[in-house]
């Protein structure tokens, strides 16, 4: 899985740093603040690691919150973040974590540990899906939304887990080229 990873993600990486420089670009006159979202996030084993997206919402869009899960028609998203999270540009960074080693093509999106915390207690089996690395998409990005509920994504989550393939890593591929392609589960 790790070679695959690598094999693809290389000359992705490098046909996509054209895009990923003019959505830079488009992200730094659209609105003020960083073009980078860095988060922290939990992979594989638990381990935290720091995640990369060009930014979609607004500077210091929690400070009045704290932690808030994404929403449908999300207040907090710029007008330019609407088309990069619809047409999933933003995730393009996310190219660089595969790289690293953090995430993999497929598997459980990565949670942010305020929220872990909460599900494991909260919800049984949740730590399961600690087994396998993050991925950039999943099982339940290609059946759910932004806002589906983190117990209907952990069935999807576990369902990946306990019958991962190969195949089923390029049906996963497939279902998410096509859900970029017609904007659905924003």
């Amino acid at each position: 899985k790790r070679v695959f990873d690598l094999v693809v993600a290389i000359p992705l990486f490098v046909l996509a740093l054209p895009i990923m420089l003019l959505v830079a670009m488009l992200v730094r006159v659209s609105s003020p603040g960083p073009v980078l979202y860095t988060q922290a996030r939990v992979g594989k084993d638990g381990r935290p690691f720091i995640m990369v997206k060009f930014r979609t919402i607004q500077v210091d869009a929690e400070r009045g919150t704290g932690p808030v899960l994404a929403a449908e028609k999300d207040p907090r998203v710029t007008w330019l973040g609407r088309f990069l999270r619809a047409t999933r540009l933003d995730e393009l960074p996310q190219l660089w974590n595969l790289l690293r080693g953090d995430m993999s093509f497929v598997g459980p999106r990565p949670e942010r540990p305020e929220f872990v915390a909460r599900y494991v207690q909260d919800i049984q089996g949740y730590g399961e899906r600690f087994r396998v690395r993050p991925g950039l998409t999943g099982y339940a990005q290609v059946n759910g939304e932004y806002h589906t509920s983190p117990t209907t994504k952990l069935k999807y989550d576990l369902a990946y887990i306990h019958n991962h393939s190969l195949w089923l890593d390029l049906k996963i591929l497939s279902e998410t080229v096509k859900v970029i392609l017609t904007r659905r589960g924003v």
